[in-house]
């Protein structure tokens, strides 16, 4: 008798658990998130900072993978793309919404879980995907705050986080090495060295982007070089 996969009959509809308790199509978009581009957070005394290795190419201009989403706010995406920007438009009106509301900005724990929250909206119903991307979402209110959301929704509160292809290995390197307090420059060099453990790493196809009390900023090469960081 043909053995039938696993999977077969689960993995249809987003609504079916397999009789071990498992949502295959979850898992799936899981698994888009682990072919996506590495993307780092890393928090230190005064903010945190977004960092993520573009690809580089001749011909196409490499994609945003770090999206400000208010002042003091912005997230880095793992995954798919396209499934980011929906879901980064969403929470730019729901900052602004805030804002227009309560007067003041939103905090990034609200926002982190808003995020959550529609994605793990969408495991729910039939006849829908869930959104194959990961992010990191980070922001300054009284002190920084980063946090990690998957196509699940889970969220995950984090000093240091990485997501992507290569993020369990990173995170065992951020276990290892991170400290609490360090400076700005610090952060970099340890998100950096975190990236070197990914693949080779080139500078100039290096995204960074701080964030402190005066507000969200991506950090040229100039900066880079200024800093004299160990690459």
């Amino acid at each position: 008798m043909e053995m039938m996969p696993e999977s077969m009959g689960y993995d249809r509809a987003i609504v079916v658990f397999s009789p071990d308790g498992r949502l295959f199509q979850v898992e799936y978009a899981r698994e888009a998130v682990k072919r996506g581009a590495t993307a780092v957070g890393v928090t230190y005394k005064d903010g945190l900072l977004f960092a993520v290795q573009r690809r580089e190419s001749k011909l196409v201009r490499p994609g945003d993978k770090i999206f400000q989403i208010d002042k003091h706010m912005a997230a880095a995406a793992s995954g798919l793309v396209a499934d980011a920007r929906i879901l980064i438009d969403s929470a730019r009106v729901k900052a602004q919404q805030n804002k227009l509301i309560y007067d003041e900005p939103i905090s990034t724990t609200s926002l982190a879980r808003f995020m959550a929250d529609r994605q793990q909206l969408y495991t729910q119903y039939a006849g829908v995907s869930p959104y194959g991307v990961s992010f990191l979402v980070g922001g300054v209110n009284h002190k920084a705050s980063l946090y990690e959301t998957d196509p699940s929704g889970i969220l995950l509160n984090c000093k240091a986080r990485a997501i992507g292809k290569s993020a369990e290995k990173l995170n065992d390197f951020f276990e290892k090495e991170y400290k609490e307090g360090m400076s700005e420059k610090e952060a970099i060099q340890l998100a950096l060295n975190g990236l070197k453990k990914d693949e080779k790493l080139n500078i100039k196809m290096v995204t960074i982007a701080a964030i402190d009390k005066q507000g969200y900023r991506e950090l040229s090469q100039d900066d880079l070089k200024k800093m004299k960081l160990n690459i």
